[in-house]
C-alpha cells in the first residue's frame, strides 16, 4: 500500500450517487470487521498448543523416469520446519481426482514460489503414484511435489479418510521436531456444522467470484473445462 492509500481516499469513483455512497461505506465498515476477525482467527490458529506426534510414515513418491521410491514423511520437509499438506480426494480405484480438490491445488500451484519461501508443500493422495504423477501432468502440477499414501493409514490418522474409506477434502500443516513430525493444525472444507466454505479462504476462485455482482451462483468445478487436458 503507497502513502496515498493511507490518507483516507475512498474505494469508489467520483461521481458515484449518495445511495451508492452510503450503502459502501458501510460495507467498508462490514469489511474492516471482517479482516479484523481473520486476523483473530489466524492468530488463535498460530498459537495452537501442540497437537500430537505422528508415524514417520513411509510414503511413495511418483518418479516420472523410472519407478516410483519409498519417501519418509519426515523427508518430505526438506530444509523447513513446516510442511503444508493437501488431502487431495482420489481414491485408489478412482480414475480422476475430485475437481474440486483440483481446483484449490491449481491455486496452491499458481503461487507455489511465493509459499516455498515459508515452508514446504506436497500433495498427497490415496490413489496409485503412477495415477497420482498423470494426474498432476494433466492438470500442469509442473513442479509441485505429489506423493501416495496408497497402503498406508495416512489419511485415516489424519481424518482425511472415513471409516468407510471415502475421502475427505483436507489441508494439515506439519511442523517439524528434530527426527519426528507433529501435528499443528488440519481444516476440511466442510465446518463443524455441517456447511462447507470451510477451504475457502485458501482458494483464489471463490475469492474473486464473490467480488462479481453474480457471485458464485450455482457453478461447480469439472474436470473436463481444464484447457489443455489430454
Amino acid at each position: 500500500m503507497n502513502q496515498r492509500d493511507q490518507d483516507g481516499t475512498p474505494s469508489w469513483p467520483i461521481g458515484a450517487t449518495s445511495t451508492y455512497l452510503t450503502a459502501r461505506r458501510k460495507l467498508a465498515s462490514a469489511e474492516q470487521d471482517l479482516r479484523d476477525q481473520i486476523e483473530r482467527v489466524a492468530a488463535a490458529r498460530r498459537n495452537l498448543p501442540p497437537g500430537p506426534l505422528l508415524a514417520d510414515y513411509q510414503l511413495t513418491e511418483p518418479d516420472p523416469d523410472g519407478p516410483a521410491r519409498p519417501v519418509r514423511l519426515r523427508d518430505l520437509f526438506g530444509r523447513h520446519g513446516t510442511l503444508l499438506v493437501y488431502h487431495l480426494m482420489f481414491a485408489p480405484d478412482a480414475t480422476e481426482a475430485c475437481p474440486m480438490c483440483s481446483l484449490w491445488i491449481d491455486g496452491f500451484h499458481g503461487v507455489l514460489p511465493h509459499l516455498r519461501r515459508h515452508t514446504a508443500v506436497v500433495v498427497i493422495a490415496k490413489a496409485p503414484p503412477e495415477r497420482l504423477h498423470d494426474w498432476a501432468r494433466q492438470r500442469g502440477w509442473t513442479g509441485l511435489r505429489t506423493v501416495s499414501s496408497h497402503g498406508t493409514t495416512f489419511n485415516a490418522d489424519l481424518r482425511a479418510e472415513h471409516p468407510d474409506g471415502t475421502q475427505r477434502p483436507v489441508v494439515s500443516v506439519l511442523r517439524a521436531e528434530g527426527d519426528r513430525v507433529r501435528h499443528h493444525y488440519s481444516a476440511a472444507a466442510s465446518l463443524p456444522d455441517g456447511g462447507e466454505r470451510g477451504l475457502d479462504l485458501l482458494s483464489p476462485v471463490w475469492n474473486i467470484l464473490d467480488l462479481l455482482p453474480d457471485g458464485r451462483g450455482d457453478w461447480y468445478a469439472g474436470n473436463d473445462d481444464v484447457p489443455g487436458r489430454t
